[in-house]
């Protein structure tokens, strides 16, 4: 490990154990450990936007994140010890020239008459991220065709998200600015913050997170994404020439089933060691005592 790690992980069914699959009893513990480290660096790579991150972050014990790249990568966070946020107002003036002047309404009202897309709650929803709810099994290739037709029409620069909400059972699509998502979002902070792709490491689980999987930032897909999320994962690295710098967990590591936050210990360990020898030696110091 170099002198500073970042660790940019995603909440739900990632650090969250909010998914059908059992969590390993001390995995969070480790992890909690793993961040308290003077080296270590956290942000956490989101969907959700500032409220519900404080909100999971007292409900499940999270450390307190360094940054927060939130509402799918269209906000920044500078959050540090002080939890004083401080909004990256730069990034979204950034990202806003992909939207040509045109307001989430004015995009909003672009897909009116598309009956296979059912807008989301208002509190998911921000003025560079239009959601939408959409058929689990729809045709997605002829939705965003229709969808990009019409922004080309009007100067607009779009990048689709696709995921799906599981416990739902629903299709879930969010609209951002060309140049917005997880992975943008976290090389910005990288190269703001002086990470390289050395000492940088990404977790996530779902249909989100696939564009940062699939990049040349080291990542670690957890054992409980779903098998389609890790097929197409894998063949997307592959494709880009990224392969290596994907690690899919599958258990074993010190113990625990590779699940949530076990998952992403085991990654983390396999792009840097010396994490594996510091939570050996810790674990050891607390039986001791």
């Amino acid at each position: 490990m170099s002198n500073e790690l970042l660790i940019c992980t995603d909440l739900d069914r990632t650090l969250i154990p909010n998914g059908p699959e059992p969590e390993s009893a001390d995995a969070r513990e480790k992890f909690r450990m793993l961040a308290s480290r003077e080296e270590v660096r956290i942000a956490y790579v989101s969907g959700r936007h500032r409220e519900l991150v404080e909100q999971a972050i007292r409900n499940y014990c999270l450390p307190i994140p360094d940054f927060v790249i939130g509402d799918v990568g269209t906000t920044i966070y500078f959050v540090g010890e002080g939890q004083q946020w401080e909004r990256d107002y730069e990034w979204e003036q950034q990202i806003a020239l992909d939207w040509a002047g045109k307001s989430h309404a004015d995009l909003r009202s672009l897909l009116s008459d598309l009956q296979d897309l059912r807008t989301q709650e208002l509190h998911k929803q921000n003025d560079y991220k239009l959601s939408y709810y959409v058929p689990l099994n729809g045709d997605k290739k002829k939705l965003a065709s229709q969808i990009h037709q019409r922004f080309r029409e009007s100067g607009v620069h779009a990048n689709l998200i696709w995921s799906v909400d599981e416990p739902a059972g629903v299709g879930l699509l969010d609209i951002l600015p060309g140049s917005a998502s997880k992975y943008h979002a976290i090389e910005t902070l990288m190269h703001h913050q002086a990470f390289t792709y050395e000492d940088t490491v990404f977790c996530g689980d779902s249909g989100n997170d696939l564009e940062v999987l699939a990049s040349p930032i080291p990542a670690v897909l957890v054992a409980n994404s779903q098998p389609e999320i890790q097929d197409l994962a894998q063949s997307i690295a592959e494709k880009m020439g990224h392969f290596e710098q994907l690690y899919l967990a599958r258990g074993g590591f010190m113990g625990m089933n590779g699940n949530y936050s076990a998952g992403m210990l085991e990654g983390i360990a396999h792009y840097h060691p010396r994490i594996a020898e510091w939570l050996s030696e810790r674990a050891a110091e607390s039986a001791l005592s």
